[in-house]
């Protein structure tokens, strides 16, 4: 597997206003930092994949709203523009971001690994993310059984090592079922 060369870094809610601003779900720890104004950015699918073209988005000014962030890009200047970004991810060259820190991880990152119990029993492997309102969860295939959500919370994700590409869990019983 491959390093990707970009990070999503977030993800396009809704057109605000008419100057082509989007109302924009800060999916990093360094909003402030990311949203800068100046900044260089790229477009992303609903998928999360860097869009066709690449195309460039530069940050002309970001302010907090409601839980997100309104931003503006140079190159959306009204707002029939700025509805086709819609659900859209944002997605800035991982070289450009500061590493994670020790117990940090880049959503990214947490896709394929294997999942496991802290006695090592394999329970499957990270197939997806979403984030919803309670918080992210991880889409774990496990073999031959059908898909689980787990929470990634603290109390049932006990670990991740990136190095070995293992997730570890202590789920709560019933959950896995």
């Amino acid at each position: 597997m491959t390093a990707p060369e970009y990070a999503i870094v977030g993800r396009v809610r809704n057109a605000h206003g008419i100057r082509g601003e989007l109302v924009v779900e800060a999916i990093t720890d360094a909003p402030d930092a990311v949203f800068a104004s100046g900044r260089r950015l790229f477009g992303g699918t609903v998928d999360g994949e860097l869009a066709r073209g690449a195309p460039t988005l530069t940050v002309t000014g970001a302010r907090p709203f409601k839980g997100g962030w309104i931003v503006g890009f140079e190159e959306i200047r009204d707002r029939n523009a700025a509805e086709l970004w819609r659900e859209r991810f944002v997605l800035a060259p991982l070289a450009e971001l500061a590493p994670p820190g020790e117990d940090e991880v880049y959503h990214h990152e947490l896709i394929g690994m294997r999942v496991e119990r802290a006695n090592g029993e394999p329970v499957g492997e990270v197939a997806g993310l979403y984030e919803l309102p309670q918080g992210l969860m991880l889409e774990v295939r496990p073999p031959g059984r059908p898909t689980v959500i787990l929470p990634y919370r603290p109390e049932v994700v006990t670990a991740v090592d990136v190095g070995r590409r293992v997730v570890t869990v202590d789920p709560p019983d019933g959950m896995l079922e």
